[in-house]
């Protein structure tokens, strides 16, 4: 095991991996821009290093720094959280030039699922069902709109390095979608570098299902659950929640054998999300893997009784999965709400500032993953999620009665958040009898949907 791990990342997933190293017997090195250095993360970890200005480009995207702010402090392994560089295979290939572990996958992982139209090539071949489009990528408007014709309207313009909604566009015809392309090009150079984008069928008022799978160095791959992230605004997820409510045992079961076929198409180590699309007759469709842990790995730790970050650990460390063979059960139920520094009033713009009250909730089946307190200023650089209410219950009704009870005694002042926004949604019939879409927020939630 590790003596010493950096964790190159910031905020609650910072604060996160902290103490799970804590428990490992690991000293951890946190590193942090000059916007971050009163943040929790720089505070409760055993040293910490900062890495330049608050721009991310010059800090927590900037991997010389890093890697330079680890063999300083004498640090073996590097953890990267999710976002920033977490995946980014020329990082993971960096750490491993210089003697540091990536608490990851290989590079080679990393850049055949980080490559849209590969990953549905390797998809595809392994027998793991793909949603019906593009073979690979297509730069040309007129041969693009021509592949949009045989695969038939709404069609998704997909950037193929893109991730997390940017470089998404649905076209519901041709005319839509010659205004689309070109917009879907250039927002995919903007967010990854590159501007190639590939299409498919946009399958209509879908569920979201993913898998959280686990791979190690010994040859097993399994999956350790699933999960539903339906509740989305404009590709971003807002809620969500383990068990799916949407899923039969049968369902579940083939679907889980999907998602580790495809972990082991490329022999995945560490941990991985397998995204799906779920029609409503039935059919499921891979859409992508995460090659990182997750924002909502938190409904799975608390269902599974896992702990998914000192597992990352160990795998990373060359360890066999801790948990026995066989699928591992989901005892009860949980959500989490991600509480976001957004005014759902001016359409959800960040909101930066000073917290001046901070009062979380708590009681039986209550969690709160945070790294900001009364007093801290939330900097305008990086992304606006500030905390994550995790509640559970023996039952889904328990938990969203939980989850609402919660919402309603979190207090969060001096700045706007969408706490009062996810209380509505916890009051929603639809959402209360578990029949949500990734269309839920247009549909359902009226003129706050709006952009």
């Amino acid at each position: 095991m590790f003596s010493r791990l950096l964790i190159a990342n910031r905020g609650e997933i910072a604060l996160r991996i902290v103490r799970a190293c804590r428990e490992l017997d690991i000293a951890t090195v946190a590193v942090y821009s000059e916007a971050d250095r009163e943040s929790l993360h720089v505070r409760f970890a055993d040293e910490a290093v900062c890495i330049g200005p608050a721009q991310a480009t010059e800090s927590y995207l900037k991997v010389s720094r890093i890697v330079a702010a680890a063999e300083i402090t004498g640090a073996e392994a590097v953890h990267p959280g999710y976002g920033f560089l977490a995946e980014n295979a020329e990082f993971a290939e960096i750490c491993q030039r210089s003697d540091l572990v990536f608490v990851g996958p290989t590079p080679e992982q990393i850049r055949s699922m980080g490559d849209k139209a590969v990953a549905r090539e390797t998809m595809r071949a392994a027998g793991v069902p793909v949603v019906p489009g593009s073979d690979g990528i297509v730069r040309d408007e007129d041969e693009a709109l021509s592949l949009a014709r045989d695969i038939g309207f709404p069609v998704m313009i997909k950037a193929a390095a893109g991730g997390g909604g940017k470089g998404m566009r649905v076209a519901s015809d041709e005319t839509d979608f010659r205004r689309h392309f070109n917009a879907a090009q250039a927002e995919a150079a903007a967010a990854f570098g590159e501007d190639g984008v590939y299409l498919e069928r946009c399958i209509v008022r879908p569920r979201h299902i993913e898998f959280q799978v686990f791979g190690d160095r010994h040859g097993r791959v399994v999956h350790v659950g699933d999960r539903d992230c339906s509740i989305q605004r404009r590709h971003q997820k807002l809620v969500e929640e383990a068990p799916s409510p949407g899923l039969t045992p049968e369902l579940r079961h083939r679907m889980g054998e999907a998602a580790v076929a495809a972990a082991r198409a490329i022999e995945y180590v560490g941990s991985g999300t397998v995204e799906f699309l779920l029609d409503p007759s039935g059919e499921f469709f891979f859409i992508e893997m995460n090659t990182r842990i997750q924002v909502e790995h938190t409904v799975t730790e608390v269902t599974t009784g896992l702990d998914l970050v000192k597992e990352q650990i160990r795998v990373a460390a060359g360890e066999p999965l801790s948990f026995p063979e066989g699928e591992i059960p989901q005892h009860g139920h949980a959500i989490e709400f991600r509480i976001n520094a957004e005014d759902p009033d001016r359409g959800f713009a960040p909101a930066p500032g000073t917290i001046t009250t901070f009062h979380q909730p708590g009681g039986p089946g209550v969690r709160i993953d945070t790294h900001v307190y009364s007093g801290y200023r939330v900097p305008p650089f990086y992304d606006s999620l500030i905390a994550k209410l995790i509640v559970s219950g023996k039952t889904r009704e328990e938990a969203v009665v939980r989850g609402r009870e919660a919402l309603e005694s979190f207090i969060i002042e001096g700045i706007p958040t969408t706490i009062e926004y996810l209380s509505r949604i916890t009051r929603d019939e639809t959402f209360r009898a578990g029949g949500a879409d990734t269309s839920f927020v247009e549909r359902f939630m009226g003129g706050n949907a709006a952009p």
